[in-house]
């Protein structure tokens, strides 16, 4: 059987991605991307808090993050701390992480 081993280890790892809590999940990509210097997935996070701070209710949040860079910087080092918006971001931190891995 080709591929076994590789595709059961990426289904496992995808599968323990998966059982993480979403604070978890920002925890660990925050801290990878910043030891490794991914400026493009800090990138990607930057631009998406706003938007999933707005889709988690917190409307008054993502209108200061656009007016305010170091608002944003903040909330995009905090955001596993707001269950909504570490919600919201589940699916891009899987992503990564799961690429990472």
């Amino acid at each position: 059987m080709t591929g076994g081993p590789i595709s059961s280890r990426a289904m496992s790892t995808q599968a323990e991605l998966e059982g993480l809590s979403s604070q978890e999940l920002h925890d660990r990509a925050v801290h990878h991307a910043m030891t490794h210097l991914d400026v493009g997935f800090l990138w990607r996070l930057i631009k998406a808090v706003p938007v999933a701070e707005a889709a988690s209710g917190h409307l008054n949040e993502a209108e200061a993050d656009v007016v305010s860079l170091s608002s944003l910087i903040t909330d995009v080092v905090t955001s596993g701390d707001e269950t909504g918006v570490s919600e919201a971001l589940r699916p891009l931190y899987l992503e990564y992480l799961a690429d990472k891995s």
